[in-house]
């Protein structure tokens, strides 16, 4: 498998079998359990919660899991799997991790129960387009990447605190609340070349695409066995290629452009 490995199953049980102190970035996208302002609201599909109407092209796409955990619950369950990040992470690693405007709160409360030393926050901001405008408010264009570290952080790459960009079109996306390559690209930049970067919760691998892209190797997890086949895929095309050949493939997955 060369400079990667991809397993299926439970992120708190994988990460245990890490050894301690030999990570140099975790880089993640965990399910925000978001996407409506009530309890009922987040128990709805992914699809509901996340995709504009007219997406129907996503409909190829498998479910994720993990998702309806209320906020307390969120909370609870991120903190014990930050603290394992932690304890596997070198000391000056970093680790950036995903949120939306609901969730923030909770996921920069829960990085600092694991232990890690909060650093900031990064934003992407989404075009118009893609979306939804809130009636008297503020559009909401915006999500965010929490940072930190373990301990001091005396080296490094100085790298964008923002980024402008959309997601992956929905002919070629991978995964339902799939990330910008461009943002990932720079984020797997918080190791150091050749340094080793985990993604729990990986989904369809774009987290690995970035990491082995630019030099550094790869660990990933994910509970749903259908996204870890489509990474596992994927991956295993970009040591072939050097390249993201399936990512770039309208429909792949499904047959549905």
């Amino acid at each position: 498998m060369g400079n990667y490995r991809i397993e299926a199953g439970d992120s708190m049980r994988l990460l245990a079998g890490i050894e301690s102190g030999t990570v140099d970035a975790i880089v993640t996208d965990p399910p925000y359990s978001s996407g409506g302002a009530f309890r009922s609201d987040r128990g709805g599909s992914a699809r509901t919660k996340y995709l504009q109407t007219g997406a129907a092209s996503l409909d190829r796409l498998p479910e994720f899991y993990g998702d309806s955990r209320t906020e307390r619950g969120l909370l609870l369950w991120s903190s014990l799997w930050l603290a394992e990040c932690w304890r596997i992470a070198k000391d000056g690693a970093a680790i950036a991790v995903f949120c939306d405007w609901r969730s923030l709160p909770t996921f920069s409360d829960a990085l600092q129960v694991g232990g890690w030393s909060w650093r900031g926050t990064g934003v992407w901001i989404k075009p118009k387009s893609r979306c939804r405008p809130t009636l008297g408010g503020l559009w909401n264009d915006t999500e965010y990447v929490l940072w930190g570290s373990r301990g001091a952080r005396g080296s490094g790459e100085c790298l964008p605190g923002t980024w402008q960009c959309a997601a992956p079109a929905s002919g070629t996306r991978l995964h339902v609340t799939e990330k910008p390559q461009q943002v990932l690209e720079d984020l797997v930049r918080l190791a150091p070349p050749g340094g080793l970067v985990v993604d729990p919760f990986m989904g369809s691998g774009s987290t690995g695409v970035a990491a082995l892209t630019s030099g550094r190797s790869f660990i990933g997890f994910e509970l749903s066995t259908e996204y870890a086949a489509i990474a596992r895929e994927r991956l295993e095309a970009v040591e072939v290629s050097g390249a993201d050949v399936i990512g770039a493939q309208p429909g792949l997955f499904g047959g549905v452009a």
